[in-house]
């Protein structure tokens, strides 16, 4: 059989990537050997699914009916106004999903968690910040939200291409408190290595940011409901849609190469030929390493996060400073509002790189703001990065999942991978779905296709089952 692309396991990122190839006319087979669409991404349902799976006895009765969790193993939130939210649009995927607005984006410091403000309303009304810091941060927010790097007016006579991130703050005399949460709740970096660096992607995190708090108002962080697993399920009808192919349950035995070149996958005995491979590293360990070690603590709770107002869902970042560490840590809550509990159930992952031979006492000031836990699950995994582009074998490995409950550097990751397996960047201007799109011709947006800062929202929630 004769394909354009084969693609291994069925992760984010090989998902994603197929629906726009797809999209694109490309022919793309999935093979997995998993009887379960997401490989590490899964969602997990029924809860007994997640007990077996982690060797724990249980669960009781208490937790309720199985069948009415769904538990992602890596669970991921989406920038209202993010790169994955406009992928989700052009593709029109979006007809087959439902998401709701995550209810808070919060930052430690000091043993408790505040709110995340981005707005002059939220910083006035902000814990974090006495009343001198309060007035220097209006300042700087007036600043990176009206920047525009075309026009020099707007510049305060600093060059964004040489002067950088630490440069800004000073010019505007923030305190190393302020500076903490800006760039890593705010701007979302995951080191300091970002204020040695020229400001301008700070800038535009900056503003990504403002514009998805803006989108829908609780917070700039979207989930689908029922979890993860249905944002992998609707790019795989979407690539059904345009004739794509799924075989589930299928392990890879052997790619085939010829001249160097990919030619083929084996399963079962029969070799489905293609020109391109895509896969995630465990099917091939000897093309990548591991760059880091993470930890993810799934943890079962009967309540809400203190110090949260309550939340149903929510975002903590715990700034890697605030614990003498080189890593952020990051905690990601979503519940029954979300469809993947019963009522009154959360569902809470505490995520990090690993830092020390005790990867378990690293994320216990996470675990301690989610106290009592009904029941935890411990993981930890290697963080695979390719060893090559893959240009010359046409073999396309992506990166393991970050620590991050955002997917930001995911989509940073499928658009290089899209760059190098096309030899362009990634446009989503053309991508055509059934129902509208962009006229070829005009390069006008169709009336039945809206814009991506139009993303439909209703009660808090958006698209439709």
């Amino acid at each position: 059989e004769n394909i354009n692309l084969c693609l291994s396991t069925f992760i984010t990122c090989e998902c994603i990537l197929s629906g726009i190839l797809s999209a694109n006319g490309k022919r793309v087979l999935h093979i997995d050997r998993n009887p379960y669409y997401g490989g590490e991404s899964a969602s997990i349902s029924p809860l007994e699914e997640l007990y077996k799976k982690f060797n724990v006895p249980g669960p009781g009765k208490a937790m309720g009916q199985g069948r009415h969790w769904s538990v992602d193993l890596v669970p991921k939130f989406l920038l209202a106004s993010g790169p994955l939210v406009q992928m989700l649009l052009y593709t029109e995927v979006t007809r087959y999903l439902d998401f709701k607005v995550v209810e808070g984006s919060f930052v430690y410091r000091g043993g408790r968690v505040h709110r995340v403000p981005c707005t002059e309303a939220q910083a006035q009304a902000s814990d974090l910040m006495g009343r001198f810091d309060k007035r220097r941060f209006r300042k700087f927010l007036l600043f990176a939200l009206n920047f525009d790097e075309s026009d020099r007016r707007r510049h305060h006579e600093l060059d964004p291409q040489r002067r950088t991130a630490r440069d800004v703050f000073r010019h505007f005399d923030l305190g190393s408190e302020v500076v903490e949460f800006v760039g890593h709740a705010v701007a979302l970096h995951s080191s300091d290595e970002y204020l040695e660096q020229p400001f301008l992607q700070t800038m535009r995190r900056i503003q990504l940011y403002a514009e998805s708090q803006d989108r829908y108002g609780h917070s700039p962080y979207l989930y689908p409901l029922y979890g993860l697993g249905e944002l992998l399920q609707a790019f795989g009808r979407l690539s059904t849609d345009h004739g794509g192919g799924y075989l589930l349950n299928h392990p890879v035995e052997d790619i085939v190469m010829e001249s160097g070149k990919v030619a083929g996958v084996k399963s079962e005995g029969r070799v489905f030929r293609c020109k391109q491979l895509i896969c995630e590293p465990s099917y091939v360990p000897e093309r990548v390493r591991s760059a880091a070690r993470l930890i993810r603590v799934v943890c079962l709770l009967n309540h809400p996060i203190r110090d949260t107002e309550d939340a149903k869902s929510c975002y903590i970042i715990i700034p890697q400073t605030q614990l003498r560490r080189k890593s952020d840590i990051y905690i990601c809550m979503v519940s029954y509002a979300h469809n993947i509990a019963p009522e009154g159930k959360y569902v809470a992952v505490v995520s990090t790189t690993v830092e020390t031979s005790n990867p378990e006492r690293e994320v216990q000031p996470g675990l301690e703001l989610l106290e009592p836990i009904v029941q935890k699950f411990v993981s930890i995994t290697s963080f695979f990065v390719p060893l090559d582009d893959g240009r010359r074998s046409q073999i396309f490995v992506s990166r393991s999942y970050d620590a991050s409950a955002h997917f930001e550097t995911e989509c940073e990751d499928i658009r290089d991978m899209y760059r190098r397996m096309m030899g362009s960047e990634l446009s989503l201007r053309g991508l055509r779905g059934e129902q509208g799109g962009r006229d070829e011709a005009s390069g006008q947006r169709s009336a039945q296709q809206p814009p991506p800062s139009d993303l439909p929202a209703c009660s808090a929630s958006c698209g439709r089952r």
